[in-house]
Order: C-alpha cells, then structure tokens, then sequence
C-alpha cells in the first residue's frame, strides 16, 4: 500500500513538471494579438546602446510571434501577450522608434528606411537602418502587427478641412527659407504634405508653409506638419476685396500700388505670384464678391463698400496710378533743376531751400488734381455713368458729383446747413434774408469741377455760402432797408448775376437765384405798417367823400327827376303867357287899326281907350311873368316846381 502511494506521488510530481515546462515552450496567440518575447539567456549581448535584441541576442525580441498555437525552447523566452495596433477610418498613426541608429545632427526625422511591411517588420527596420525618434511615415485606417516595444504608436485624428475653410501648414523640418522672403517655397511631389518624405527629398523648406490645403480629407504626418484650420476669405455681396501682399518684389518708388501680375487666380496661388514678379504691398486687382482661397499669410484682405453711381450722377476718378504726363513731368524736371541751381548758388549758406522730397510733395498736389486721359495718373477726363464699379479705392478715388440741380438754403428750417442771411442795411437796420441757390454741375464739366474745388461740399462750403453771404451783405450796405425790401426783385437779379459769372470759375452752371423771404426788424415794420395804414385811411376818406358827393348829386337828380311835370307844366304855362300876351298884342294893334280905319275921326278917342286896354293887358303878362321869375330867385326851381 504504501509503494503504489509512493508511485502515485511520483506520478503527480511528473504531471505537475510536464505541466509546468508545457505552458513554456508552447504558446497560443488569439487571432487579435501577437505575442513579444523576451530572451532570458543563452544567446549573445545586445550591442552598447541597443534596448532591442535581434535573432539570438538576449532581450526583448524584435520580432514577434503573430497569431496561432506557437512551440518555444522550455524556459528561454518570457512571453507577454499585446493588442494588435488599430488605425481608426478617420485616423492616422504615428510612431516613434524605441531603437535605431541615431537621426543626424540638424534632422528632427527619422528617414524612411525600405521593406519595413508598414513597421510591422522590426528586424527589417533595424538591419535597413531604420533610425531611432520620431518617423516621418505615418500609419494609414487599418490593423497592423507592430511590436509596441520597438514603436510608440499615437493615434491622431485625420486633417479634415470643410468647405468654407483652408489650412495653413507650418513643416517642423526642412531646408532654411531663403533670407528675404517671408514663406517657404513651393515643393513637389508631396501630395498635400501627405508624403513628408518627398517633401524633405524635395528639398522643402521649414517654416510657415506658402501652399495651402483646400476642402477635403489628409493623412498627414501632424508632427512633422502643424495644421491651422482658418476660414476661406470671403468677399459678400456689395463689397470688393482690397489684397495686400505681404511677400514679393519690393514696391518701385512714387508708386502706391503694385502693378498687377496675372496668373495668380485672384491671388490663390501665390507660387505663381511671386514667379510673375508680384509686388510687396497694396495690390491693384480687386476681389469680387465670392469665396477666395487665399493664404494670410501671404495676403490680407480688407473689404470695401463697392462704388455706386445712381441716376442723375456720374462718378470723377482720380487715378494714383499711371503714366506721369508730360506737362507735369517736364514741370517737376523744371522746377527740380531750379531747386538745384538755387542750393548750388547758395551752398555754405543757410538757406529755407526744399529739399527733393519737399519739392515731389509740394507738386504731387497739381499732378492729382490734373484732368488727364485715360492711362494716365490723376483726373481722369472721362466720367462713369451710373452703375456698380468694383474700384480699387487705393488705385482710384471716386468722387461721385450729381448732375441735377442742386438747392442749397439758407433758411430756418431744421433739415437745411445754413440760417438765414444776416446783413446790414445802409440805415444801420438788421435784415434777415432768406435764399435759395439752384446749381448744376455738367456731366463733361465735373472733372474740372473736381480740379478746381475738389468736391460739391467743397464747393458749397467753401464758395458759394461765403460768395452769396458776401454779395447779399454788399447790396443791402448800399440801400435802405425799406428800398432792399421793396427792390427785391432787381436785388435778386444782381445776386443771381454774380452768382452765375463766380461759378462759371469753377465749371457749374447757376440756375437760378431766388430770396424767398426778407424780415426786417419789427420796429422798422411797424412804423411802415402804421404810415401805410394812415395812407390807406386818408385814401378811404377821399373815396368817402367823393361818395358823398355823388350820393347829393345823384339825389337831386333824382328830385329832379320827381318834379319834372310841373317843372314841364310851369314851362308851358310860361309860353302859353306870353302867346297870350303875343295874342293880346296882335288883337289890340288889330282892333286899333280897325278902329283907326272905321273911326279916323274918333281916333284919339278910340285909341286911348286901346292903348289903356293893351296897356292893361300887358302889364298883367309882364307881371305873372316877373312873378315866376322872383318865386324861382326865392325859393329856387325846385321850391316853384314843389
């Protein structure tokens, strides 16, 4: 009993040993793992500096055991399982090397060493002098085998730029940018950055990168380039982009804005830029509305409001680029050579002489203001019309001038510039004048308008407000206030006279010149009112008593008018007294002569007796007939007829 006790112990210890020596040498690997080992003894010393032993060196191994059932030398390897390195769809690996020959001084990568199978290949990496630190190459989206003792893997998000946006790249290695010039040039060959390798093979520079990346999706090597994402330059609607280029040519002297290269598409490619000759500065060419690509780096952009002309407007352009014309060319050679005669005569003495600079300055003001063809700088002779102009306000000043008439006020209501006139009249009375200025300036006349005062407020401010105050203060000094009041009409005419020869000067036509309202002073008014009241009155009574007048005279004959039969009945009685008479007459000188030829003998009987008879009758005509006569001188014709 106690000898199969002691087999069966034996037995166990034999199991327990086959067990234990088993789980060793045979190793199984899951299909998302691999195993890396470590060699304990028995093979050679790894070399000074080397943390990764190759095929028979002891330490941890290179290589490493892949998926699967695995027979190792029985106590020879220490085996730690790993996770299989997994590169996300929208993710790229980046590595960096425990072991490797050293990277070279001034190198910040690791070179690309060859048949490496994506680094899943560590012995490959190390015999191809794969160099310790950080890789250039990056992992694309997928599973490998990669010894996590040999790399360091970090798994970092893709480069994903949306529409609207663009990325500036900066590479941490690369050639030195040439002195001088702000960014790196352009290399190819390197696929959007996406093959760092190329770009170093290429000769890529370091620093802040001139191209850009577009819209879209990059596996890029983030250690070897920083990505800034920024929006795309955007131009809205009613605007215009003004480019200044921070990179390129230097800018020529007098010049305010370079001149303009072509084959940049609007400044988007800014290779192509600098190989035309682009200049540093200002930029002539203008962006319209839309979305620009555009590097800041190398460009800035400030918008502006675009240049509207509306109807019954033009716009005058004043050009700061351009051909100098010959006047003026020859002008500033002739006045510089005097300036140089001038210092040459007086040298050793101390003089106020201009210098070069002074002189340019001084004249620049008569060549901007100069009306010149188009192509030439300063005033352009041509006008715009109305419409949208997308202008370069740094190449272009744009003075838009109406063509129609134009009122100007002097008046007391809120919305007009100036108050009413205040002049003194020649009896020392205070007036106020309220005017109105109709002006117009000719479309083919506003470029010289613009020489001459520079722009309508000007011309307002600085001519017409002081030559109508002027002219309306002369002619009221030289009358009464009562007669500026009351000549207002020829005041008018003298103003509007001066008005139209003075800004026939400045090449705008005068329209008309109106005084809408004359205030004098109350006191003055009211005296005026009360004399015009008082001659007004003395005019009433005078038509009152001519009224009068008429009111008797249209009485009386109207009284007249009402007595007529009996003054008509008096008449007839008047002539049938003295037919009467007539009668008695004819009839008494009758009977006597009948009597005389009857009665000869008894004549002076018969006769005395007809004398006295006729006498008597006449006396009684004669009588009624004086008696009318006194009662007419009593009590009028009027009473006689009543």
């Amino acid at each position: 009993m106690s000898g199969v006790i002691f087999y069966l112990c034996v037995f166990a210890i034999i199991l327990i040993l086959f067990i234990v020596s088993a789980s060793t040498f045979i190793k199984l690997v899951g299909g998302g793992e691999i195993a890396v080992l470590e060699r304990r003894w028995l093979g050679k010393k790894m070399p000074s500096g080397r943390v990764i032993a190759m095929a028979n060196e002891v330490g941890v191994q290179a290589r490493t055991l892949g998926p699967g059932l695995h027979v190792l030398i029985p106590f020879l390897y220490k085996v730690r399982k790993e996770p299989f390195t997994v590169i996300g769809e929208q993710e790229v690996g980046i590595l960096e090397s425990i072991d490797g020959n050293p990277i070279p001084p001034g190198k910040i990568f690791a070179k690309v060493a060859p048949n490496h199978n994506a680094f899943q290949d560590s012995e490959a990496f190390l015999k191809n002098g794969g160099e310790k630190g950080p890789q250039i190459e990056i992992l694309p989206p997928g599973t490998y085998r990669i010894n996590p003792a040999l790399f360091k893997v970090r798994n970092e998000p893709q480069i994903m730029i949306e529409k609207g946006q663009i990325g500036i790249v900066t590479a941490m290695d690369g050639e030195p940018i040439v002195l001088g010039r702000l960014l790196a040039k352009q290399v190819p060959g390197h696929s959007n950055f996406e093959d760092a390798e190329a770009f170093l093979a290429n000769k890529g520079q370091k620093g802040p990168q001139i191209q850009i990346l577009l819209p879209g999706t990059y596996r890029i090597n983030t250690d070897m380039f920083h990505v800034e994402i920024r929006n795309a330059s955007i131009v809205p609607a009613g605007k215009v982009g003004l480019v200044s280029a921070l990179d390129g040519e230097p800018l020529p002297e007098r010049e305010y804005v370079a001149k303009s290269v072509s084959g940049h598409s609007d400044y988007q490619d800014a290779s192509k830029f600098l190989e035309t000759g682009g200049q540093r500065g200002p930029q002539f060419d203008v962006l319209r509305p839309g979305t620009y690509y555009i590097n800041p780096l190398m460009f800035q952009l400030e918008l502006d409001d675009v240049a509207t002309v509306e109807r019954g407007q033009v716009a005058v352009v004043v050009s700061n680029v351009g051909e100098e014309p010959e006047q003026i060319k020859k002008l500033m050679e002739q006045t510089a050579e005097e300036e140089t005669k001038k210092g040459e005569a007086t040298k050793g003495e101390a003089t106020n002489i201009e210098s070069p600079q002074e002189v340019e300055k001084r004249l620049s003001v008569g060549i901007e203001r100069y009306v010149v063809p188009k192509g030439f700088r300063g005033i352009q002779r041509e006008v715009a019309g109305p419409g949208i102009y997308y202008l370069n306000r740094r190449a272009f000043i744009v003075y838009i001038i109406d063509t129609t008439n134009i009122t100007i006020d002097w008046d007391d209501a809120k919305e007009t510039k100036f108050d009413p006139l205040k002049v003194v009249s020649r009896d020392g009375f205070e007036i106020s004048v309220s005017v109105k200025v109709i002006i117009r300036v000719r479309p083919d006349q506003a470029p010289y308008m613009v020489a001459k005062i520079g722009s309508i407020d000007n011309l307002i401010n600085h001519v017409i407000h002081p030559m109508i105050d002027s002219s309306f203060r002369n002619q009221a000094s030289s009358t009464s206030a009562m007669n500026f009041l009351q000549d207002r009409q020829e005041e008018q005419r003298k103003a509007e006279d001066r008005a139209r020869n003075e800004l026939e000067k400045y090449h705008v036509e005068c329209v008309s010149v109106l005084i809408c309202q004359i205030k004098l002073p109350q006191q003055l008014m009211d005296t005026q009112t009360m004399k015009i009241i008082a001659q007004q009155q003395q005019a009433m009574y005078q038509e009152q008593q001519k009224a009068e007048q008429t009111r008797i005279a249209t009485e009386k004959t109207r009284s007249e008018a009402d007595q007529q039969k009996n003054l008509v009945e008096a008449e007839i009685g008047v002539k049938i007294a003295e037919q009467n008479k007539q009668k008695a007459i004819r009839f008494a000188e009758g009977e006597a002569e009948s009597i005389r030829l009857r009665a000869e003998g008894d004549a002076k009987g018969i006769k005395a007796r007809g004398d006295a008879e006729g006498a008597r009758i006449l006396a009684m005509g004669e009588a009624t007939a004086k008696a009318y006569d006194l009662q007419n001188q009593a009590v009028g014709r009027q009473g006689v007829t009543a």
